[in-house]
């Protein structure tokens, strides 16, 4: 037993010398620094504002109508014994031009016919007029002052003078009436639908066909009240040379391409429309035929086009996302560095596809949030990732630990936070 005694000790010596060391070093040794992570926002996308000059426009739709546009119709009646080739659907026309032509015999026998009775006409004011001479020859020798009108044959006279006048009116009649038997065109245009032929008999007033002028086309475009003062145009306005209208790009696609045409508003409706409560202004192009069209496409009335008037400019605003936009003139501000959010209320000045645009509430450089947020609260905790021009992510909230983060490890978070959102 002692033999085995003095074997073990020296094993059981070793361990706990072993173990006593193991534990004094355990004991001695320092103890790690904890690094508390800070609690993780919610990751935001991110845009910069940007100081800008707005240039207001208001986007409206109308169709082309000529400005004048008439249905060509006879005075007289008749049967047509020529039609101008050009005269046809989609024909080109010159002013006075000769359209149609009536038979015009009748209204030469017309005339020969007022002719006579102008003549006979005469020959009786010439014979009245020899008898009232030799009348008052007689009653002056005959020392008659005293005397009637009839007896002087002024009656007979005045009626002389008077069938001469009527008879001239039918002459005049006549000619007129062959000188309408050929219909021309009052102004140089277009036709735009022809509805009689040779040969056909033809009533005063009846529809021969429609032609339009092609000097000018007008789109009327309704407006809102709001509108009207973004483009800086009255109830009643009238363009003078002194004053014109704001100018008007027409934009519609014909035969599968885009075209645009330059126009100007020249005038606004007197009153407001009771259904719709809008305004209309009318828009007017000259010589869409020619000068006004776009490379020889011309803005063909009945062509339905989308115009965009342009407005008053204003200077110095601040561009963000539409999608910044929270509400009507709410916007949320990401402090990059801090990690916070920030509700502002903003003065909305305009808002479209390209962005809303605010005079006031907001700093150019600041950062607006794109990013849907449910519940935000002024000093929520967030992860700002600013997602430039080009389409790059960068990440402006570095991670933090016990608030002072090493720029070695602040940059290596921030690069994994920008992975992360790219994501």
């Amino acid at each position: 037993m002692k033999r085995i005694l003095a074997l073990l000790m020296p094993v059981i010596v070793l361990a706990v010398l072993v173990a006593g060391g193991f534990f004094l070093m355990q004991m001695l040794k320092p103890q790690p620094e904890k690094a508390e992570e800070q609690a993780r926002g919610l990751s935001v996308f991110a845009e910069a504002a940007e100081l800008t000059d707005l240039e207001l426009t208001v986007s409206a739709q109308g169709e082309v109508q000529p400005q004048r546009q008439i249905i060509v119709a006879p005075q007289i009646s008749g049967r047509i014994s020529f039609v101008s080739p050009d005269f046809i659907d989609g024909g080109f026309i010159r002013e006075g031009q000769v359209l149609v032509r009536l038979e015009a015999e009748d209204y030469r026998l017309a005339i020969v016919r007022a002719q006579s009775g102008v003549a006979s006409a005469e020959q009786r004011l010439a014979r009245e007029e020899a008898e009232a001479e030799l009348a008052i020859q007689d009653l002056e020798e005959l020392g008659i002052t005293n005397t009637s009108p009839l007896a002087r044959r002024e009656p007979q006279l005045a009626e002389a003078r008077a069938s001469l006048d009527s008879a001239k009116a039918q002459l005049a009649d006549a000619q007129l009436a062959l000188n309408r038997t050929a219909v021309t065109a009052p102004f140089s245009g277009r036709v735009r639908e022809r509805n009689a032929d040779l040969g056909q008999f033809v009533s005063p007033g009846q529809a021969l066909g429609t032609i339009f002028a092609t000097d000018v086309v007008e789109v009327s475009l309704p407006l809102s009240d709001e509108e009207m003062g973004r483009v800086g145009l009255p109830l009643a306005f009238a363009e003078t040379k002194s004053t014109q209208g704001p100018d008007v790009i027409f934009k519609a696609n014909v035969a599968g391409q885009p075209r645009q045409w330059n126009g100007r508003i020249v005038r606004t409706s007197a009153a407001i429309s009771p259904q719709t409560r809008l305004i209309t202004a009318i828009a007017e192009l000259r010589d869409p035929y020619g000068t006004g069209s776009d490379n020889g496409v011309p803005m063909a009335p009945g062509l339905f086009v989308n115009a965009e008037v342009e407005g008053e400019q204003v200077q110095n605003v601040v561009r963000v996302p539409r999608s910044a936009l929270r509400g009507v003139d709410e916007i949320y501000i990401g402090d990059g560095p801090a990690g916070k959010l920030e509700i502002r209320e903003v003065e909305l000045v305009f808002s479209d596809e390209t962005g809303a645009y605010v005079s006031s509430g907001i700093e150019p450089g600041e950062l607006a949030i794109v990013s849907p947020i449910q519940a935000a609260f002024d000093g929520m905790n967030i992860q700002v990732v600013e997602r430039m021009p080009d389409g790059e992510l960068i990440s402006r909230t570095p991670r933090k630990i016990d608030a002072e983060p090493e720029s070695a490890d602040g940059a290596a978070l921030a690069s994994g936070d920008v992975e992360g959102a790219s994501q």
